[in-house]
């Protein structure tokens, strides 16, 4: 495991303000993402991101790169983490582009996510 950010999240209520705002501000581009409606992948120089509608109480959400998810599961849960349930609908076509992830929480009940890229 690297443990580098290698993906953010936007949880908001409206993703398209989010566009408009983020894509003023930072002069990021948006593409539709895999969350079909409402959704966007976020293209910036360093780190891909997403945005999400429909979840106004959201924080971001950070990725750290993992190269194997199973592994990765495996070693928080032995650290006295927890692994969620997460689908982001893990068709081939959504992980050749997007790759995989998981939420999790670490011992102590923060949360954060993992991400093993596309090969």
């Amino acid at each position: 495991m690297t443990g580098e950010i290698s993906f953010f999240e936007l949880g908001v209520a409206d993703a398209e303000r989010a566009r408009a705002f983020y894509g003023e501000l930072f002069g990021w581009t948006f593409r539709p993402g895999p969350g079909g409606e409402g959704g966007y992948a976020i293209e910036t120089p360093t780190v891909p991101g997403g945005v999400h509608s429909g979840d106004s109480a959201a924080a971001p959400y950070l990725f750290f790169r993992v190269s194997d998810m199973s592994a990765a599961r495996e070693r928080v849960m032995a650290l006295g983490g927890t692994v969620d349930d997460f689908d982001l609908g893990e068709d081939e076509a959504t992980v050749a582009r997007f790759g995989r992830f998981t939420f999790c929480h670490d011992d102590q009940g923060s949360p954060f996510g993992l991400h093993e890229p596309p090969s």
